[in-house]
């Protein structure tokens, strides 16, 4: 289960992460099993690559993301009602409770270098990639 925060860093080639997440494809691609994403969280990749490179890096971007092991994950009303309450009991941003909802949902390890997901404690397992200091 990919956060947002993991498939920039792949993007923009950050150390460690970069690796990372390229080594979580290719398994995903040697065992036939895609990683997972929330359709809110692809959606925010799409957003922070417009604001940091432009509108057409944003759709390069998207373009590249769509020929990876990487199912997306649609949301529906419970998904959005169950993101919500992580949203207030853990106080986590937006799109995040999103990535959380679905790892804990799936049963899937959420892949992030975003602290924030500890808030959740046991419920939620996090793989951590290495922080991006800005």
């Amino acid at each position: 289960m990919l956060d947002a925060n993991a498939l920039i860093g792949f993007l923009e080639g950050r150390r460690g992460a970069a690796e990372k997440i390229r080594h979580l494809l290719g398994e995903a691609l040697r065992q036939d099993v895609p990683l997972l994403m929330s359709a809110v969280n692809w959606g925010e990749v799409f957003y922070i690559a417009w604001r940091r490179h432009g509108e057409a890096k944003a759709h390069e971007a998207e373009m590249k993301l769509q020929q990876l092991p990487i199912a997306v994950i649609g949301v529906d009303r419970e998904r959005a009602t169950r993101a919500a309450t992580l949203k207030q009991k853990h106080g986590l941003g937006y799109a995040d409770a999103f990535a959380a909802e679905l790892a804990i949902e799936r049963g899937a390890w959420l892949v992030t270098a975003d602290p924030e997901f500890s808030r959740i404690g046991k419920g939620l397992s996090v793989y951590s990639l290495p922080r991006h200091e800005k």
